[in-house]
């Protein structure tokens, strides 16, 4: 992986979260590729309860300041940076006040999922693309985890397929058995059309639950991860019929030689 540059794009990182299958294996990737020379940037949501005094977070005032449009309004993006201690990643979080404030990721107190993280997800794909073109960094990976971030890959492929930062990237994307119960806002398809995406490509998004969700990021993605070991029977027949190469899962312990050899032989390779 010498010199090669992965981007990470995750709802979810430790230490800045608790540690679950999504968050956990979006450090640990990143480290082995790190650990293998090759250079990483992660990204990721700043939820309102991420301690950003404990994990030292600081806004980059010179990334920060454009809006990004969303359902047709204006909303200011803001950017923080914080270094993972002790292994040399930072990691950059997309922020603003009206979808990331409250002291929670995904849900409120009682559990119901928040009326607007289908625009708050629309926001984290739009910011992540927004920030890595102001850093004028061009990734050869981008590594999609967890369901808030992936609407990634169907905006990588239309609304900046011609992007020049991007051309030749690769875009994997890990699929999960951590979803959510129910569904988003039933506007999220008309929210996208403001973005003028032909509705073929989000089609199944008429119905925005989990499934729907990750069977749109696999049919805009290189290649797949099965981050999880029981993924459900949808999802994996849906999996099988995707014309992509696709890694089975690996666990915390015997990963990382998997992963590096995927990205260079079947993404890169590819």
């Amino acid at each position: 992986m010498k010199d090669k540059r992965v981007l990470y794009v995750s709802s979810e990182v430790v230490p800045y979260l608790p540690e679950t299958e999504i968050s956990s294996m979006s450090f640990e990737a990143p480290r082995a590729v790190n650990n293998n020379n090759g250079q990483i940037r992660i990204f990721m949501p700043r939820y309102g309860n991420i301690n950003e005094r404990r994990h030292q977070l600081h806004e980059v005032i010179r990334l920060s300041g454009m809006n990004l449009v969303i359902n047709d309004m204006d909303m200011p993006l803001i950017i923080k940076v914080a270094s993972i201690p002790k292994e040399r990643m930072q990691v950059y979080f997309i922020d603003n006040d009206d979808y990331f404030k409250r002291k929670a990721t995904y849900s409120d107190e009682n559990g119901k999922l928040f009326e607007d993280n289908d625009e708050r997800a629309l926001f984290f794909a739009k910011g992540v693309v927004e920030t890595v073109k102001k850093l004028n960094w061009g990734p050869d990976i981008i590594h999609v985890h967890g369901w808030l971030a992936s609407l990634l890959p169907l905006y990588l492929k239309t609304y900046y397929g011609n992007e020049p930062l991007f051309d030749g990237c690769k875009i994997v994307t890990s699929l999960y058995s951590q979803g959510f119960e129910g569904s988003l806002n039933q506007d999220l398809s008309k929210k996208i059309s403001f973005d003028g995406i032909d509705n073929n490509q989000y089609a199944h998004l008429a119905t925005p639950d989990y499934l729907s969700i990750m069977k749109t990021a696999i049919d805009h993605s290189d290649a797949i991860i099965e981050g999880s070991p029981d993924l459900s029977d949808e999802l994996t027949a849906y999996l099988k019929k995707a014309n992509c190469p696709v890694l089975n899962f690996h666990n915390k312990d015997d990963f990382s030689q998997a992963y590096i050899d995927f990205y260079q032989s079947k993404v890169l390779g590819a």
